[in-house]
């Protein structure tokens, strides 16, 4: 750490996104041995990348965010027109599932074979399958096309970041990276609003090609704007890594999507999953630091700085995810909302976030310090979760909505600041497969954090309702309870039942806090090294 911040230097404050690219020369060539050939870091552009660049990185973003989303308003319909309810799950855990494991192999791709020619190459394959996923005339034909999708989307985020990171220094990136977090909670709450309006106006199936013209204006920017010349290697792909990975986050996942709802977590299925991750991971590390090209390079985490980012990354994810989740049951079940009212509700969580990023970013840019952020983030964020500790069943709307602000602030400026530290720590021949890992961490701890709190927020639930209500209760929670069925229940069975939603949440805002507390924590080991100007 401390050899290669001597060199670094603190540029002048930037002026404008783009400021100043292009004045340094090429980045640094120099190869190194590592069995085969090692890969020659992507050679900087000699001209500043226009803002449309950028935008076509952006939009790449916004696609693998918001279909992440925007098909969960439109499954009604799509179940009307294709039948397969009982498969209805698969259709987002099969894009969640490809997405989170190609995810790092699209990142070591692109550091292997050129960054921009990986990205391409991605959208392609997401469009094709966006096509295809419109034209599917059964279940099973669109949950596999889902999957093809997810197999794209993979390589979207981590081909914007690392782009972004080829193109751009740490110390100019800082604006870009506060667009990405504007992007990613505008997404989550366009998403879902965005496939109702499709799903209304036109037809379910616009849900899927209104990808395409979007993707095609991505292509373009970024095929005909950037100008990087691809490494030539001859490199051996990483086959066990990536298998091993495949089959830990396959299990990882699946564990996250039916521990404590289809199975509970006591259940050979969930034990045994969790016992195929453990083991998976364990000889996937092992497989990594024999490798001669490992998807995600250990030499990674010798940098204290990029392993903190990792685990306040991994955290994060937990935290925001959980709270983005079960807030809105609160919303309909409590507050008596409709679905597009409880995500409208959770604005002053998102726009804390965006907010956070879109100030750090800009500070930063400017030669601003960052080491503070995630330590105030942290602090910020743990006392917003405990905050919803004091919502009950008699608590505003607006008190209620207003209640997140501080957690959205807190989160966001745990999350920008990681993402600048893991292109920091990075060297350029690794800037794929660093933010490859950081997107992983973030997918799967949101995954896990889901999953958790989620039970937790079940038992409380439950617990409650059981003992207001006896056996009745417990039926009560077994079922598949709708807020429209709820408002047809006798009014002390509606009393109950809001007193066990408001619980559970207490219970996953315990949780959170406990998250954030960890990042707080965490967040004091961060070293300020001084952001890279070459």
């Amino acid at each position: 750490m401390g050899s290669r911040a001597a060199g670094r230097q603190v540029r002048p404050p930037l002026r404008r996104l783009t400021a100043g690219l292009g004045r340094g020369g090429t980045m640094d060539t120099s190869t190194g041995k590592t069995g085969t050939q090692e890969p020659r870091p992507q050679t900087r552009p000699a001209a500043p990348p226009s803002r449309p660049v950028i935008l076509g990185l952006l939009l790449g973003i916004v696609l693998a965010t918001l279909d992440g989303t925007v098909v969960g308003t439109a499954l009604p319909t799509i179940v009307g027109d294709l039948g397969g309810l009982d498969h209805l799950s698969w259709v987002l855990t099969a894009y969640l599932l490809t997405t989170a494991v190609s995810t790092p192999i699209w990142g070591k791709l692109g550091d292997l074979y050129g960054h921009k020619g990986s990205y391409l190459t991605s959208i392609t394959v997401f469009l094709a399958g966006s096509v295809l996923c419109g034209l599917a005339q059964d279940m099973g034909q669109l949950i596999a096309f889902r999957a093809l999708q997810g197999i794209g989307a993979g390589g979207l985020f981590v081909g914007a970041l690392s782009l972004i990171g080829t193109l751009l220094t740490p110390a100019e990136a800082g604006r870009a990276q506060s667009l990405i977090g504007v992007l990613l909670p505008a997404a989550l709450i366009g998403g879902p609003l965005a496939g109702g309006f499709l799903t209304d106006q036109l037809d379910w199936r616009w849900v899927f090609y209104v990808n395409v013209p979007v993707g095609a204006v991505a292509l373009a920017l970024v095929g005909l704007g950037v100008r990087l010349r691809a490494p030539r290697v001859r490199a051996r792909i990483d086959l066990a890594g990536a298998g091993l990975l495949t089959g830990a986050i396959l299990a990882l996942t699946l564990l996250a999507s039916w521990a404590g709802t289809t199975y509970p977590w006591s259940s050979p299925r969930i034990l045994g999953l969790a016992l195929v991750a453990a083991l998976a991971l364990a000889a996937f590390v092992r497989v990594e630091r024999r490798a001669p090209e490992p998807v995600i390079p250990p030499r990674l985490f010798h940098d204290r700085n990029f392993t903190v980012a990792q685990v306040i990354s991994f955290v994060t994810g937990a935290a925001m995810l959980a709270a983005a989740s079960y807030l809105p049951q609160y919303m309909q079940f409590v507050r008596d909302m409709s679905a597009t009212e409880s995500g409208l509700l959770l604005l002053p969580l998102m726009l804390g976030m965006m907010g956070a990023q879109l100030v750090i970013g800009r500070r930063v840019g400017d030669g601003g310090r960052y080491r503070g952020y995630p330590v105030v983030g942290g602090a910020l964020a743990a006392a917003g979760a405990l905050a919803l500790l004091t919502l009950g069943t008699d608590t505003s709307a607006p008190v209620a909505s207003g209640l997140t602000l501080v957690l959205g602030v807190g989160i966001g400026c745990l999350m920008q600041p990681t993402m600048l530290i893991t292109m920091n720590s990075a060297e350029p021949r690794d800037m794929g497969a660093a933010s490859g890992t950081q997107t992983l961490l973030r997918t799967i701890g949101g995954s896990l954090g889901v999953a958790v709190l989620g039970s937790v927020y079940t038992h409380r639930l439950a617990a409650t309702v059981t003992d207001r209500l006896g056996a009745d209760g417990t039926r009560l929670t077994e079922a598949e309870l709708t807020p429209e069925l709820l408002r047809e229940l006798p009014a002390p069975v509606r009393h109950a039942f809001r007193t066990g939603v408001v619980d559970g949440l207490h219970g996953v805002a315990l949780g959170t806090a406990a998250l954030c507390a960890v990042a707080f924590a965490v967040s004091w080991l961060i070293r300020e090294v001084p952001l890279r100007t070459r």
